[in-house]
Order: C-alpha cells, then sequence, then structure tokens
C-alpha cells in the first residue's frame, strides 16, 4: 500500500499546537507501520461526498482525515472533530479530466455557493470571458471551479477564492489576468497514475519508510521539494551565451531559480564543477539547507556543486594558491589608519569619513596604484566634483594608507580579490566551470572582477539572481564596464510565492515601480502578482516606546492564540541599538526569543529577532518590524555622516530597500510600529 501526504495536511498540522502535533505524528507513525490500521480507529465519514474518505481517531478531540483505497493511504487534514469532518464533507479527491492529476477538490454544492459572496457589478465584465471553459479545463481548473471563475469580475474577487482552488490553478489565473497566454500543461495518460503527475506532484508526497516520514515532519511542506512555475523552468534550463541575470521583487522564487539552474547544470554536465555562492555566510548556509532539501534521493549531483560565501571562496582560493593566509585589516583599524594619515597631510579640509568612502568605493574597489589611475578614474555615481589639486592632496593620504599597511603586512580583502584575480588570468582552466549567484544585487567591484575571471567568457559560466529595491550593502556601479553584459540575458520573474497580496502591494509603496541600474537595465515591479490572500498589514504609531511595547508584547499572544507557532514570528529592528526593545517586547509576552546567529532553522519555542540586515534569506509567517522611528530609519547617523549630495540620495535609497527587506519576510501577517512621529517612510506605507 502507497502511504502519502498532502500539503493540506501539513498545513493543518501547523494550526495545532506543540502537545497536539506530538499526538498526531505518533498516530502518523503508528499508520505508516500499519497502514490497514486497527479497525476501531477508522471511521467512515458520513455525507461524503467521495466514500474513500475516513477519519483517525488521535484523541478525545483531534481527528485525522484520510482517502483510503485499496492501494493508496493518503494523509488529507487534521483538526478538532467537527472541523476535520466538515473539511471531508466539503472535499474530493478525483482525477482531472484533461490533464490526468490528482486533485483535491471542492464538490460543486460548495463551489455553487461561493458566487454569492461576489457582488456583480454590472460595470465591470467577468475577468476571465476571453477563455473558453474548454480552455480552462485544460488549464487544470477542476471542473467544480469553472463556474466559480465565471463570476470573478476583478483581482479582488480572483483573491476571495485562492483557498478554494489547488495552488497551480492560481498561478494560470493570476497570469490569464495579468494578459499572459500560459501554456497548458502536461497531460497523462490514462493509465498512468494521477498521483505522477507534475501538478499532483506540488501536493502529494510518498512517504517510503520511517526517515522519510520523520524528515516530512522536521520542515514544513514547501521545505521538502521546491516546484517551479514554468516561467522559472524556462530560465532555469535556459542556455546562455553569455553572463544572465534573473531579478524579480521579493519572494518571486530567485533563490529557488538559483538553486534549480545549479542542479541544472550538474545534470546537464556531469564531472564538472559548479560554485553556489553569495555575500554572507548566513545565506550560503541557507542555501546548503535548501540545496539538500532539493537534493533528496539524488545526493551525488551535490557532489558537483560547492556552497561558499564569495569572500570564503576567494579566501581559500588565494591560501591554496599561494600557500599563505592574508592578513586581513579589521574596519576599525582602517578607520584609525585613515584618520591618522588625514592629520599628516596638511592643506586640506576632507573629512575622515569622507576619505573612507573615497578610498572604499573608488580606490581600493577599483584597485589604484598610482596618481594618474585616480586622477583619470570615473567617479561613478559621485557627483561632488574633485578638482585635480584637492585629487593630489587626496591621492597624497592614500599614499600613506597604502604604506602604513604595507608596514603592518596588512591586506584589504579588496586586494585579496585582486590577487585572484590575476592568478585566474594566468591558467587557462578555471576552478569550477560554472558559477550561480544570489543576492547579485549586494555584490561589490572585486567581487564582479572576480567572478568575471572565474566565469572566463564562457557560455552559461555566470548567472545571477537578484532584485535591486533589496540592494542594502553596496553602492551602484556599472557591471558593463567591468566586462559583465546581460544586456538581452536579464529576465524578471513577476509570481509572488511568499507574501501576500495585501503585504506586497504595502510593502511596494515603498519602492518606484521600475528601477534601472547604472547600465540601464530596468526592472518593473508592475504586472508582480501574489498567488494567495490575506490581512492588510497592520502601522501602528505610539506616544512611548513603553505603549510601542506592551502593543507588540498583546500582537505577539494574539498571533500564538491563533495557532501561529513561536518560531514562525519575527521581530526586525534597524540596528543592534533597538535589540533591546524587542527583547522586552518578548520578555512581556511571557514567551522566549532567539537572536539570528548564521542561518538556523527557527528553534521550537523560540521567537526569531534580529536586525533588519540580518532579515536577508530569512521567512516567517508573521513579522513585527519594530522601532520604526524618527531618526533610527533613515539612520541619523548615517545621515550624519554623508559628505556629499549623491550620497545622501544613495543613504536614503539604501534605508528604503532595508525596510522593504524586513517587511517582506512576512508571508501571511505584518505588523509594523514606532513611537511618534515615527520614520518618515511610514507615510510612503500607509498612503493611499
Amino acid at each position: 500500500m502507497e502511504f502519502r501526504i498532502a500539503d493540506t495536511f501539513t498545513d493543518s498540522l501547523a494550526h495545532l499546537t506543540n502537545e497536539e502535533q506530538k499526538l498526531v505524528k505518533t498516530t502518523v507513525f503508528d499508520l505508516q507501520i500499519n497502514p490497514s490500521g486497527n479497525g476501531s480507529s477508522f471511521h467512515r465519514v458520513e455525507k461524503s461526498k467521495d466514500p474513500n474518505f475516513w477519519s483517525v481517531r488521535v484523541s478525545s478531540d483531534l481527528r485525522i482525515i484520510v482517502h483510503k483505497t485499496a492501494n493508496n493511504l493518503l494523509l488529507c487534514y487534521v483538526d478538532q472533530h467537527d472541523e476535520a469532518y466538515e473539511w471531508a464533507r466539503r472535499r474530493k479527491l478525483e482525477t482531472h479530466p484533461k490533464t490526468g492529476a490528482a486533485q483535491l477538490v471542492e464538490i460543486q454544492e460548495i463551489i455553487r455557493q461561493i458566487p454569492a459572496y461576489i457582488t456583480a457589478n454590472p460595470a465591470e465584465k467577468p475577468l476571465f470571458e476571453h477563455v473558453s471553459d474548454d480552455d480552462l479545463i485544460k488549464y487544470g481548473i477542476p471542473v467544480e471551479s469553472v463556474p466559480m471563475v465565471r463570476a470573478v469580475q476583478n483581482e479582488e474577487d480572483l483573491f476571495r477564492l485562492t483557498d478554494h482552488l489547488p495552488q497551480e490553478s492560481c498561478e494560470i489565473l493570476l497570469e490569464l489576468a495579468t494578459g499572459n497566454t500560459p501554456a497548458f500543461p502536461e497531460t497523462i495518460a490514462s493509465d498512468v497514475d494521477p498521483f505522477n503527475h507534475p501538478d499532483a506532484l506540488r501536493h502529494f508526497r510518498i512517504i517510503n519508510n520511517r526517515d522519510e516520514l520523520e524528515q516530512a515532519f522536521a520542515a514544513p511542506w514547501e521545505k521538502w521539494i521546491v516546484f517551479l512555475h514554468p516561467a522559472q523552468k524556462a530560465l532555469v534550463e535556459k542556455d546562455f551565451s553569455g553572463p544572465a541575470r534573473v531579478s524579480g521583487s521579493a519572494g518571486t522564487g530567485k533563490t529557488v531559480v538559483a538553486l534549480h539552474r545549479a542542479v541544472a547544470l550538474a545534470k546537464k554536465n556531469p564531472d564538472t564543477r559548479i560554485l553556489l555562492t553569495t555575500f554572507t555566510k548566513q545565506l550560503a548556509n541557507a542555501l546548503s539547507v535548501r540545496l539538500r532539501w532539493l537534493l533528496k534521493g539524488a545526493p551525488k549531483i551535490g557532489e558537483q556543486i560547492e556552497i561558499q560565501p564569495l569572500k570564503s571562496y576567494a579566501l581559500n582560493f588565494y591560501r591554496a594558491r599561494l600557500g599563505q593566509k592574508p592578513n586581513i585589516v579589521s574596519d576599525e583599524d582602517l578607520k584609525n589608519i585613515i584618520t591618522s594619515a588625514c592629520k599628516n597631510i596638511e592643506g586640506h579640509k576632507f573629512s575622515p569619513a569622507f576619505v573612507l568612502s573615497e578610498w572604499n568605493e573608488i580606490v581600493d574597489a577599483r584597485w589604484l596604484k598610482t596618481w594618474e589611475e585616480y586622477r583619470d578614474v570615473v567617479r561613478l555615481g559621485r557627483k561632488t566634483r574633485l578638482p585635480e589639486l584637492q585629487r593630489k592632496v587626496l591621492w597624497q593620504i592614500f599614499t600613506l594608507v597604502k604604506q602604513e599597511l604595507s608596514n603592518r603586512n596588512l591586506m584589504t580583502v579588496s586586494e585579496v580579490y585582486e590577487k585572484d584575480f590575476a592568478l585566474l588570468n594566468q591558467i587557462k582552466t578555471s576552478p569550477v566551470d560554472f558559477a550561480v549567484v544570489d543576492e547579485a544585487q549586494d555584490l561589490s567591484i572585486p567581487e564582479l572582477k572576480f567572478l568575471s575571471a572565474l566565469g572566463k567568457n564562457r557560455p552559461d559560466s555566470l548567472f545571477f539572481a537578484g532584485d535591486i529595491g533589496q540592494r542594502i550593502f553596496q553602492t551602484p556601479f556599472s557591471w558593463k564596464q567591468l566586462g559583465i553584459s546581460i544586456q538581452g540575458r536579464s529576465s524578471t520573474l513577476k509570481i509572488n510565492y511568499r507574501t501576500s497580496h495585501q503585504i506586497r502591494l504595502q510593502a511596494d509603496r515603498l519602492l518606484p515601480n521600475e528601477i534601472s541600474d547604472v547600465d540601464g537595465n530596468i526592472e518593473t515591479r508592475k504586472g508582480t502578482i501574489s498567488i494567495f490572500d490575506g490581512p492588510t498589514p497592520q502601522i501602528q504609531l505610539f506616544a512611548t516606546k513603553e505603549d510601542e511595547i506592551s502593543a507588540v508584547s498583546s500582537k505577539i499572544t494574539e498571533w500564538i492564540k491563533r495557532g501561529i507557532q513561536q518560531n514562525e514570528i519575527g521581530i526586525f529592528v534597524r540596528s543592534a541599538a533597538e535589540l533591546e526593545q524587542a527583547n522586552a517586547a518578548v520578555k512581556l509576552s511571557g514567551e522566549s526569543c532567539d537572536c539570528i546567529d548564521d542561518f538556523m532553522d527557527p528553534k521550537e519555542g523560540c521567537i526569531i529577532i534580529g536586525t533588519m540586515h540580518q532579515a536577508k534569506g530569512l521567512e516567517f509567517k508573521a513579522v513585527i518590524v519594530m522601532s520604526c522611528d524618527e531618526d533610527v530609519i533613515p539612520s541619523l547617523v548615517r545621515i550624519e555622516n554623508v559628505t556629499e549630495e549623491s550620497d545622501l540620495a544613495e543613504v536614503y535609497n539604501t534605508e528604503r530597500y532595508l525596510l522593504y527587506v524586513a517587511c517582506t519576510r512576512a508571508r501571511d501577517a505584518l505588523f509594523i510600529t514606532g513611537t511618534s512621529p515615527g520614520s518618515e517612510f511610514i507615510e510612503d506605507l500607509i498612503e493611499a
């Protein structure tokens, strides 16, 4: 007998308390050992349109709904007795007449009631009047759902119905609603198991043994296997003549595409080496965890894929080639060296902060060695004009800085990349055949140069995934000037899988509809759609910090009472200075918290707190963004350190992006707080 779990079961399990989940898991382990079960524990669901729905007793209150035939046992749902039975009476398992995929669908009597909840507007035409019933069914829409689809007049109507449709049906309808013409899904022969259709594999997972069942319970459904939308799949499998980039707003699956791209390259090119990289250890660890989920059952492919933060890979390459470890100057020591050099050169009014930024963004980043190189360099993005005499003074300061670093035998990370770049250009064969880069919007100039040398201008050798709207670490620069042109090989994902329709709309108010990079490549948020609905985000400002902490504490308690687990809640603040306030709110609620440290699966029973920078790569069912105060975001410290007009604009941009990143970590619920008058960005968020 085949033993399967449906995504509807894992979704319902997640809403139970920890103690209830333990009871359910124990019952499921017993069922797997003996799928026929104890005769007294199975009870047929009366008044169900599907005669194969049965309930399994977990406790006096809890029931598991299973679909049981002679050859299959499918775990479908778990809840309190009455709610579980009602769920089963509203649904049936059937094979779609066109695609051949197994589907759990709502029965016709229920579907017919749904249009009554939609207020018909005579002035509006049906949203899908241009699509025939036959085509809707060919697209995989359940036959019972066609009347519901016909009643839809606008996007709001559609989102009211998303809970009544399989996810792939939502994706198809959202594409049709935005003017696209998606391809019809695959059709399988009638003699093929309907559970083996690609659409069915998104919802029903076969469990072969106890180990697989334990793994299934150890991670949510989306962590077991990562599915691709056709638009994502096309990018994963496409052959590119040069460097390529996929972009898209938060939650559109760029990381999923990067992971699948690395795996696809490994499958297509056996015995090759693939570097899957990003810019922080935390994000690299997250990629490692997700790759293990993706490669379950095919571990040998993973042997071809090396995952490291780019900085770590570059340092390791340096050590391997030169046989020594570079002595990297610390940020604090560099700052002191520059401050000292500024004092030793007379006749200038440059602040150490300006000199440090000029060093980091121009001299060190671009590997400038001579006065002539500095004199002639285009200071892209820096509007303050520097006459030649002023540049000469600055070069005297930089000469002292270089000399002091040499005297102490210190190197910058940029110099490591420079040395690696030279070493790579001396060898014919790159140590990796392909490099896939996630969060590419935060690559620095030296990192991009290093990657260009790794790629050696080979087809498919470089693949980047990133979103300009989430650039929070680097100032903009031209990729094209560094030899990496993505023109004609850049794509934008439009379907948001992680963030609800309401949260996406609210967060997008922080950013313009279109953002262009220095090379003129435009990323647009127009046409981006979310596949599920949710509550409107809440934004509140308070008279005192104590009032804010109390409100956040109450919100935590409210969410937990609603069934959200502690480790499904994230709280983010602008910087470490505000972490104490997040701690205080969690403590007041009576819960425990755990700070983000690298990447980890959130600890059971702990709310996760961290800074907005640490939010990258994480996602939670519910997110609180605290302390959005005046002078906190945008950061007053950063603003006070600005030395030229273009830097001020860049500070405001990256601070906006930072708040956007924090808000879009939320899947279902978002609560944004601060003390009056609040951040100036709050006005943008609440603007109608």
